[in-house]
């Protein structure tokens, strides 16, 4: 099981218990997700939100290695090649009505915000190392001189 949000907060040097509790409470009293009521009570960065939550998935879901995977072509169809390397995903296959996609944990949040704008029908992530993820790009989506985007994960910023 993986850590409720506040526990990897608190971790993160973001919140502390005292406040993971208020939010608690303030999520209790008005239903607003967590993540909202962090950014209300105590001026949170999204983006410190969307990092913890992306640890949360990515304990979560799954992790994949891609050679071993297989690759339906209609399911990595329906992403351009730039896209696939511009925001690191990659299509995998439909499991039942819905879409796997593959990327790496410091992509995760940029590869949820491109699917959910990119298409309608349900998505779900697994994981995969940055290296698994090149070499599947490379096979399905050819781009020479193409590289992954700098990891955007907010403890990775100061690199970017």
């Amino acid at each position: 099981m993986t850590a409720p949000l506040g526990h990897l907060l608190v971790r993160n040097g973001v919140l502390n218990d005292g406040q993971v509790r208020r939010a608690l409470d303030e999520q209790a009293r008005t239903g607003v997700p967590f993540g909202v009521a962090c950014e209300q009570l105590f001026s949170i960065d999204p983006r410190d939100i969307e990092d913890a939550w992306a640890d949360q998935y990515a304990g979560l879901t799954r992790t994949v290695d891609l050679r071993s995977e297989q690759v339906d072509p209609a399911a990595t169809g329906i992403v351009e090649r730039r896209q696939a390397w511009q925001f690191g995903v990659f299509p995998v296959r439909w499991d039942g009505g819905e879409l796997m996609v593959a990327t790496t944990s410091s992509l995760l949040v940029r590869a949820h915000r491109f699917m959910s704008r990119h298409r309608s029908d349900p998505v779900y992530f697994v994981m995969t190392s940055r290296e698994g993820l090149v070499d599947a790009l490379q096979r399905a989506y050819p781009l020479p001189g193409a590289v992954l985007p700098r990891p955007c994960r907010r403890g990775d910023r100061s690199a970017a």
